[in-house]
Parts: structure tokens; sequence; C-alpha cells
């Protein structure tokens, strides 16, 4: 096979006509010549750290739709499922991924469960990683969240740290606002990167110190606006990112749509490309090909080095994406796991008695995981606290989904709901049941559809109910995922336009609301937490 146009080798920076010839998987030659052509052809695009879980689909699904957007690879933490599953998680995520041509290249999951103040479904202990580190298939130990841990040295983190630095394999990170000489403390731990920084002068610090920083824009989290004036100064320490992307966002684009935002910002397209293409490969020794001869033929054709629209996308040698169609088949009746065991709630599990007038709420920001805290005075009913909803006040409750206790209450501010209530068992890190509600009846038929599906996320209203069900371990589904994303648009739709919800993602923010180890205020099964300080605190003050 031959595929001639404009060649852009991104590391000498410069672009000539050729041809380049494949042969069975790779590329036997290069050859430059002089031709008329308004195609580009490039190394094709590699998500540096990406949950393929929150995406709701299988790794096989994932694979269909990104390739459209010409991703050939990604660095795939699969922490999520690792918290449901353990390493059974693990080998499920590499062996449906195994099953078509794309590059999914998964971490071993270092921190299961993230922290002792929630419940998850599985331990991933320091055995446990070097068993996975062993695997070829596992190219990297993926974000240590626990940075006081690393701080404090405690023990088995720090086997952990020593287990991948032995082997040799890259440490990712993950400390969200850490600054000054603690920062400098966990990257000389040997931690590489970080994809949580989120403002201008926290990563530019800690690219001082010598950590490779990604600039992440997921569905929720979205630091490209505060990051991306660091890529023409740093270009060759810096990657592109989307962390969490739900089906919906992946149907518009994926690693493409930075590639683009950057070019519109002014940045140079060599910068641009070395972050989006060239940098994850090398940083995590990826088998992905950089358009060398010798090379796997990992490339992908645009006529746009604008928007980055993509014409066709090759991973070894096979068209796996032409014009905006996927040439990946469907993996039908793909196994399905889980791990789910609690039975369906009352409404009288919901209510809490105000031990003050004042209560502490957690305050969802648009775009972004970190929260605030608020206080507001407490709405009383029959002795029980209430959703205030012209205050924005609303009851939230975190479910264990492993056993059946008594669900976790709180309050939270920011969703903006008038009516109704929306559920998730999509709730980092441990991915236990997560509610907001209007009022406590509502509440409960959200969550017990969750039950009743074994996962899934869902809405209810006075006249509607909508659950879409995620069967394979409770956080994502083994059907066709442009189905999936058209139903997700569905529910979504309705959150915002028949339920009044503010936020650009209700779910993908509702799914952050429990993640512990990021600040400031956030819920688990176990009660509310302070992630600054590290601790419980109280609802009522």
């Amino acid at each position: 096979m031959q595929i001639q146009g404009n060649i852009i080798d991104i590391k000498n920076r410069r672009t000539y006509t050729g041809i380049i010839t494949v042969e069975g998987k790779k590329i036997k030659s290069i050859e430059a010549i002089d031709l008329e052509s308004d195609v580009y052809i490039l190394p094709g695009f590699v998500d540096a750290h990406v949950h393929i879980e929150s995406s709701m689909l299988i790794p096989s699904e994932f694979a269909r739709m990104a390739v459209v957007h010409g991703s050939v690879a990604t660095v795939s933490d699969p922490h999520e499922i690792a918290n449901v599953l353990g390493v059974e998680g693990v080998n499920y995520m590499i062996e449906n991924g195994d099953k078509v041509p794309f590059k999914f290249n998964f971490g071993a999951p270092s921190c299961v469960p993230a922290t002792t103040f929630e419940t998850a479904g599985a331990v991933v202990d320091a055995n446990d990683i070097e068993d996975l580190l062993n695997n070829p298939k596992i190219k990297y130990l993926a974000e240590m969240m626990n940075y006081p841990g690393v701080l404090f040295k405690d023990e088995e983190v720090w086997k952990k740290l020593e287990i991948a630095k032995k082997i040799g394999k890259p440490i990712d990170g993950h400390a969200p606002g850490l600054r000054g000489e603690q920062a400098k403390q966990y990257i000389d731990a040997g931690i590489s990167t970080d994809h949580e920084c989120f403002t201008y002068e926290e990563a530019k610090e800690k690219l001082a110190y010598g950590m490779k920083i990604l600039i992440r824009e997921g569905s929720a989290a979205k630091n490209f606006e505060a990051l991306i004036d660091l890529l023409p100064e740093n270009a060759e320490k810096m990657m592109f990112c989307s962390d969490d992307k739900h089906p919906d966002d992946l149907i518009v684009g994926h690693i493409n749509q930075l590639a683009a935002r950057a070019i519109a910002k002014g940045c140079d397209l060599y910068d641009v490309l070395l972050a989006a293409c060239i940098n994850p490969v090398e940083h995590y020794n990826l088998d992905v090909g950089l358009l060398k001869e010798g090379d796997w033929a990992d490339f992908i054709l645009t006529d746009d080095l604008k928007n980055f629209k993509i014409k066709a996308t090759y991973i070894n040698g096979t068209l796996v994406a032409e014009n905006g169609k996927s040439n990946i088949e469907r993996i039908e009746g793909a196994k399905v796991i889980n791990n789910f065991k609690t039975d369906k709630k009352a409404v009288q599990d919901f209510f809490i008695s105000p031990s003050t007038d004042t209560l502490r709420a957690i305050q969802a920001i648009n775009g972004e995981i970190i929260t605030k805290d608020v206080e507001s005075k407490v709405n009383i009913e029959n002795g029980n606290a209430v959703s205030d909803v012209a205050q924005d006040i609303l009851k939230m409750t975190v479910v264990n989904r492993y056993d059946n206790i008594q669900p976790a209450v709180a309050f939270i501010n920011g969703f903006g709901l008038k009516n109704g209530a929306i559920a998730s068992c999509v709730g980092h890190d441990s991915h236990n049941i997560i509610a907001v509600g209007t009022d406590d009846a509502a509440l409960c038929r959200a969550v017990n559809l969750i039950i009743e599906n074994k996962g899934g996320i869902s809405a209810v209203n006075e006249t509607t109910e909508k659950v879409l069900g995620l069967p394979v371990a409770g956080i994502m589904t083994n059907a066709d995922g442009y189905e999936v994303a058209a139903a997700y648009s569905k529910i979504d739709e309705m959150v915002k336009e028949e339920m009044g919800c503010t936020l650009t993602a209700p779910f993908m923010t509702l799914s952050f609301m429990a993640l512990l180890v990021i600040p400031s205020l956030k819920l688990s099964d176990k009660g509310l937490f302070d992630g600054n300080d590290f601790k419980f605190v109280e609802t009522f003050i």
C-alpha cells in the first residue's frame, strides 16, 4: 500500500511532499518527491490520560468512536473498574481492548481503594501492582492520587513507587493544587506527570521542578484555557488528555479538538502536534508509530490543519476510519462482569435530622471537579432536613453498592434542579451510587432505578423516568456506542430542559462529587469529607 501527500515531520519541524509505502503492519519506506496534494499525513493522536470507563463504553466500543477523530492510541488508567473488581477488572479491559485494532495502553492502578474514607469493591495492593507491571501490556503505574501518602512516606504507597522504578515504568501523578516544597517532594519521589493542574502558576512551577504537564479537557474538568499559554515554551514537556469523556462528547471529537483549539490560540503547528502525537509515545514507551521508516503504520490523513477533520485513520497499516465512518466492527455479545450487592431503598432512608439550624453544603462548579463549600439555613419539614430548591441547596446521597448499609446524606449547591432527581453509579472513585434531588421521594426513585439495573444513570421527575443501564461493572455497557450516546443525550436533555439543571455536563459533574482526593468538600458513603484536611466533617454546623 502506498499513501502520498504532504508529510508532516514533527520532530524536524518540516513538511514535505512524498510517498509512504506500507508493507504489512509497518512503514517500509518514506520517499520525498515533488507532487501536488492537499492531503496532510501525520502521526495519529494519542490521549495521554483517559479513563475509558467514563465514556460508559467498553474499550472496543470506545475505539470504534475514537478512530473517527484520528486517535490511534490512549494511555488508559483502568482505575475505575479496578475499584469495582480489582485485578479482574483490569484484565477485562485488556482482553476486550485486544479484540479491536486500537492501541490501548493500560496502567496499573496505584490507588485502589483511592482512600480509606470510602467503601470500594476491591483492593489492589503492592503485590498486585508488581504482577501487573511485569505484564508487558501494562505500560506505567497509573496516577498516584494519594499524595499525602507520598509526602508522609506511607509504606504501601512507597512499595508501589519503588516497584515501578525497579521495573523501569513511568509513574503518573495526581496532585491538584500541590505547590512549593511539597510539590517538589512529590515529584522527587519519581512521579513524572500531572493532569490535575488548574492554574497557570501551579503548572509552571511543576514544569520547573521537572514534571511533565498534561492539558486536560474532558466532559467535566476543563483546564485548557488556564494552561495552553505554557505550550510555546514547554512543548517538549506537555501533552493533551481528556481524562473523562462522555459518549455524546466522544461523537463530536477527541484529541483533535484540543489540537484545533491550540491552533486557534496561535500556537505553532509543530508544538501542538508534539503534544498531541509524539510526547505520549516517547514518555510512556508506547508501541505506536511516529511516521518513520520501520515504525508501525499508525498515521492519519487530513486536508484541514486548523480544525483537524480527519479523512482517514490507519493503525498498523489497516484503514480503521474514513470520512467520519468507523471501520472497526462491533464485538457482539461482549462479556459482562459486575459487583453489585445492595437492595432497593425506602424514602425514609434519606431522612436526616438536623442538629443545628445551619448546614455546610458542597458547591459544585461548572467545568471543574474541584468544589467549594457554602453555608445555608436548614429547610426542615417534620424534623427532616430537606432540599431548598429556591436557594439551590439540594439533598444529595451516596449509597453503598457493595453492602446494605444506611445511605450517607448531605447537601449540594450548583446543580440548579427545579424538580426531580438524578442518580449515577459512575461515582469516582469507588462507584457507589450518587444522587441529587429536589425531594426525598424523587431521590429514592432515581437511586432505585440504578439498583434495579445494577448500575447506570437515571433521571426522574413527576411525569418521566429515564435510565441508561450500565451492566459492565455498573459503569459501562457493551451496547453500541452510538446508540448509547443517543440515549445519554436524551437523559442529559431531560435534566437540563425539563428539570432545570444549569450545568454543562450534569452527570459528569455528579460523578466527581464523591471524589474525595479532589478538594475541597465531597461526600462518600461514610460521610461528608474535607479534601483539604483529609478528614470527615459535620453537615450541620
